[in-house]
């Protein structure tokens, strides 16, 4: 899978299971016909959830035809719906700024390679969307400053990673935006950074790359340092992921649709994940690079 915001599969209904693999391949066709062929290589999970979540606040967007083609990325999109173009839009934008991290932290062919394929399409959803291209900028800025200083507080750099987030969504989400939901998609993106954090452990000390979980001496291999220190891990990711459900129980109540898909996502799905990656069986990082290394592995299943 390409993110950690995926559903629980083996609890949701055959009506959900088919809402939810439609709205992920919207989200592909949207990327096609926005922004090209290449643009549908940065379909993740976390932005099907998002996409999922305003449109159940919204009303908007909630029957998408199925997808009918053999080769379904050729296919075009079922609905035209600004929500769904702004969220293309702002998938491309934060891949740029995921690039643009990963370039800083451990320069390499490969992202440069990604970049170059992925550019024609970036520069044009920041052509429709400069504002939302300079917020997601400072966030990651903002999170840089705290990496060349050394924090070592993973919640804080993952919050601080999530307030640069939230100017677009707030813009997307327009009149259904609250400040619960804000707070809603701080800790979805906290989450996120830390499970990342957590998953990369092995392969930040071998590369050299900052991560705020990473003992500044005697570090072995992940699976030692997590099983040394599982209170800490785990009240970590569990502060995070109640705090996230805490602030979606006061948005649901206002949602028009997709209660019960988004209920399992956040009540079972990011548990789920957070649980895999604590006991090293996650099967897919976060990371932009897979959008290219592994893409068959994040199929809407």
């Amino acid at each position: 899978m390409f993110g950690y915001t995926v559903p629980a599969y083996g609890r949701l209904s055959p009506a959900d299971l088919s809402r939810y693999r439609r709205y992920y391949c919207e989200g592909c066709h949207q990327l096609h016909d926005g922004f090209g062929l290449t643009g549908t290589l940065t379909v993740n999970y976390d932005m099907t959830f998002n996409t999922i979540l305003l449109c159940g606040l919204t009303g908007r967007a909630l029957d998408i035809g199925p997808t009918e083609n053999t080769i379904c990325v050729l296919e075009r999109s079922k609905t035209d719906d600004e929500l769904m173009r702004d969220m293309a839009a702002y998938t491309l934008i934060l891949t740029k700024w995921e690039l643009y991290d990963d370039e800083t932290d451990d320069p390499s062919l490969k992202s440069k390679f990604i970049s170059l394929t992925l550019n024609r399409a970036i520069e044009k959803a920041v052509g429709l969307h400069p504002d939302y291209d300079d917020m997601v900028g400072e966030g990651f800025r903002n999170l840089r400053e705290l990496e060349l200083e050394g924090c070592k507080d993973a919640r804080l750099m993952g919050r601080t990673f999530g307030k640069g987030l939230i100017g677009a969504l707030e813009d997307i989400a327009g009149d259904s935006y609250s400040p619960e939901l804000g707070e809603l998609f701080t800790e979805l993106s906290t989450a996120v950074y830390i499970m990342d954090a957590i998953d990369d452990l092995d392969e930040d000390f071998m590369e050299g790359t900052y991560n705020p979980l990473l003992p500044d001496s005697g570090f072995v291999n992940a699976r030692k340092l997590i099983d040394s220190n599982i209170f800490q891990f785990t009240g970590l990711v569990n502060e995070t992921i109640g705090s996230l459900q805490s602030n979606y129980s006061k948005v649901r109540p206002m949602m028009r649709g997709n209660v019960s898909l988004c209920d399992n996502i956040v009540y079972y799905g990011i548990p789920e994940s957070a649980r895999k990656v604590i006991s090293g069986n996650a099967q897919a990082k976060a990371s932009v690079k897979n959008v290219f290394s592994n893409r068959s592995a994040r199929m809407s299943e």
